[in-house]
């Protein structure tokens, strides 16, 4: 039975970054005794509550299992104190779909390969693609002089060149990704932290 002496946690959050997301609450203070948490889940498609990984823990946090790994399925989760035989309400969250809810980091610049007219860039993307993904990166690159005058180019490589550039001039470029999935739903990634190369005499 949830009992009114023992608060229910405050500031319940899903935050998903790269597709990996974990729930997070504040910590219930009581005077005596340790507060445990337990975490249940349940899908858009079965409308009853499962336990997660999470049963009586002292953590404040509690990552997804493996089984909710669809990027496309709508969960719910809750999240309850317990204190001995005393619980508290539950706290359920709103509707999370990861496909629409996460947060993608930027891309790994593994290399940059100078030469006198070109920057050649490998990257990583931040996250395991699946089927019917389509990565594209956006690089935003300019003379570090004249650093107004910005130039766009996409790319669905992990390998790509900007081109046409002037020798013995040093380029900044900074690079996000667009994940198109296949219904259709555009996610936008953080941008990389600026980086700069001076170009080659030919």
């Amino acid at each position: 039975e949830s009992s009114p002496h023992l608060p229910a946690p405050k500031d319940v959050m899903i935050y998903s970054y790269n597709f990996r997301s974990l729930l997070r609450w504040s910590p219930v203070k009581v005077d005596r005794g340790s507060v445990l948490y337990t975490v249940h889940f349940k899908t858009g498609a079965f409308n009853q509550w499962d336990e997660m990984n999470c049963t009586r823990i002292a953590q404040t946090e509690c990552s997804f299992p493996w089984s909710l790994k669809e990027r496309r399925w709508t969960v719910v989760l809750r999240v309850r104190a317990e204190l001995g035989q005393v619980t508290s309400d539950w706290v359920e969250t709103d509707p999370f779909v990861a496909e629409r809810n996460t947060t993608i980091g930027p891309p790994k610049v593994n290399s940059v390969t100078v030469s006198s007219d070109s920057l050649l860039i490998s990257v990583t993307p931040p996250f395991g693609s699946e089927a019917g993904d389509l990565l594209q990166y956006h690089v935003s690159y300019w003379e570090n002089a004249t650093s107004t005058t910005k130039k766009e180019t996409k790319m669905s490589n992990t390998l790509f060149k900007i081109r046409n550039l002037k020798e013995s001039t040093l380029y900044c470029f900074r690079i996000h990704i667009e994940l198109m999935t296949h219904s259709d739903l555009q996610l936008l990634g953080r941008q990389s932290v600026p980086e700069c190369y001076r170009t080659t005499i030919s």
